[in-house]
């Protein structure tokens, strides 16, 4: 008899919290979604630590902020060893490591007698090699690829593969569960999908998933003019080109869904439904016309925080577990996994091949919410306020408030989230909110300050959202490790050697004082 549950891990990718039907989009179809929520707990105030894939992901496994781990932007380079000359967006390579020096929650897992398995996207780097407490490594080679066209690491062999990309990794995580057949160790499985990722194109998608979204005439989404800081992909959308691209977005969802409904089967095929804890979320939010955006948080530059980037789908099932049909509404964030998995399965945590003593768990900005899974009413485990950083760009949100600085040279935004819980308006430089903007403004400096390894310091470095290419290091400089062309490719009003000479400055030189 097993003492603790077993745990699958579902991840999506640039999924929006407001793209699920069981969270009121009537027009996506997600029954599979529906049937996870209906038998166990959807937050509905549930966000991001950063809106773009690596650094949310690092965050949910090492339970830190960027400026702890490091990585500040979509893993670009140091996926893979290069040895056929170019692929494609990534260049010329080789593998790094990014969370080397690191603890991760699967590895306390697998010292407390789980059985680890991965399938999926890891873009954290060096895709190939199975580690951090993992015995099974089914992983994409990069971060992102089309759905019928890709490359994946099996057995530390790189592949190409042609079947759609959802439905192997399901495939790929069947395999792992039936491989725990007999077994009286827990698992865990990480389920790490692209979707619903781009491309979003017709040919890269089921078409008879496509179909059923043929009539609908996506009124969930907002229309909207391209936004002021749109990084150029609006432009070019024509009503048609924007249908396809709706199309095609909530086919990947759906196929998804179908994915996850395999999954649950083979669960209850197997007799092991009660005693295992499905998990799924989202890496980070997606603008699908929000605001006037096509993208995540570096939809824009510079970089955006708003709520359709940054808050992301919620649910824990567990029918013997857990409370069913709950909706939690209080406030949390991907900190708080780490933590709270370690509460709630009550993982000890001892020193491992001197990598990581009992002091993980102390320097943690997240909080446990086991409370919430046993039944008990201390859901806001004390958060009032949500953090996240991307690079230079830094948030903190209240239920009422939202407060977003940007190093060092802005603009800053300030919303009322009561009255306009659409964010349009900015009242940054409305007198009214002084104090409120004040507060927070030092509520952020802060946080930040008790938390931030300032080598890796977030607010000191030329992240532009176009990709990071090596570990942040004293030597490099924290600079040279993310890519420097966007500001140059997007024609903006500063020079290069400015734009790094702004990111090169201290963060006590750019004290948050109500003048900065």
């Amino acid at each position: 008899m097993k003492t603790r549950p077993n745990i699958i891990f579902i991840l999506s990718d640039d999924q929006g919290h407001w793209a699920m039907n069981c969270a009121g989009n009537n027009e996506l179809i997600t029954p599979n979604l529906n049937n996870l929520a209906a038998t166990g707990i959807l937050f509905d105030n549930f966000f991001c630590t950063s809106p773009v894939c690596s650094p949310a992901r690092a965050s949910i496994l090492t339970g830190k902020i960027p400026s702890q781990h490091g990585v500040h932007d979509w893993i670009r380079k140091g996926n893979i060893k290069d040895i056929n000359g170019d692929y494609g967006y990534q260049g010329k390579d080789r593998p790094i490591d990014y969370l080397a020096n690191l603890a991760l929650y699967t590895e306390i897992l697998a010292d407390n007698g789980y059985n680890c398995g991965l399938s999926g996207k890891w873009h954290l780097g060096d895709s190939g090699r199975p580690r951090f407490g993992h015995r099974y490594w089914y992983s994409h080679a990069f971060g992102g690829s089309s759905y019928y066209n890709y490359q994946v690491f099996e057995n530390g062999e790189l592949k190409t593969k042609t079947k759609y990309l959802t439905e192997e990794f399901t495939d790929k995580a069947l395999d792992f569960l039936d491989m725990q057949k007999g077994c009286e160790e827990p698992f865990y499985l990480g389920v790490h999908y692209t979707a619903p990722h781009s491309p979003w194109e017709k040919e890269e998608h089921p078409a008879e998933i496509w179909a059923l979204y043929d009539d609908c005439e996506f009124n969930s989404v907002p229309n909207l003019p391209p936004h002021p800081w749109d990084n150029g992909m609006i432009y070019a959308f024509t009503p048609k080109k924007r249908r396809e691209t709706l199309q095609g977005y909530f086919t990947a969802i759906t196929a998804m869904d179908k994915q996850i409904g395999r999954i649950i089967d083979k669960l209850e095929e197997m007799n092991i439904r009660e005693e295992t804890i499905i998990i799924f979320t989202a890496d980070n939010g997606m603008n699908m016309g929000h605001h006037g955006i096509f993208g995540k948080g570096n939809g824009t530059f510079p970089m955006n925080m708003y709520d359709s980037a940054i808050k992301v789908p919620f649910i824990i099932s567990a029918p013997s577990k857990v409370e069913q049909g709950v909706i939690n509404s209080n406030m949390h964030s991907h900190y708080d996994i780490f933590p709270t998995l370690i509460d709630y399965l009550q993982l000890e945590v001892a020193e491992t091949n001197n990598r990581f003593d009992t002091d993980v768990i102390v320097d943690l900005p997240g909080k446990s919410f086991a409370g919430v899974l046993n039944g008990k009413d201390y859901g806001s485990n004390g958060h009032v306020v949500i953090f996240d950083e991307y690079g230079p760009v830094r948030m903190i949100r209240t239920q009422k408030y939202k407060y977003v600085h940007r190093y060092p040279y802005g603009p800053h935004e300030f919303y009322n989230l009561e009255k306009d819980p659409s964010e349009d308006i900015n009242l940054i430089y409305n007198e009214d909110y002084i104090n409120e903007i004040n507060n927070m403004r030092r509520d952020l400096v802060e946080w930040f300050k008790k938390w931030v390894n300032h080598e890796c310091d977030g607010a000191n470095l030329a992240v532009t959202g176009s990709g990071q290419v090596d570990v942040v290091t004293s030597e490099n400089g924290g600079r040279l490790a993310f890519c420097q062309n966007y500001v140059q490719k997007h024609d903006l009003n500063i020079s290069q050697d400015d734009f790094k000479k702004l990111h090169s400055q201290s963060l006590d030189q750019y004290k948050l004082d109500g003048n900065s």
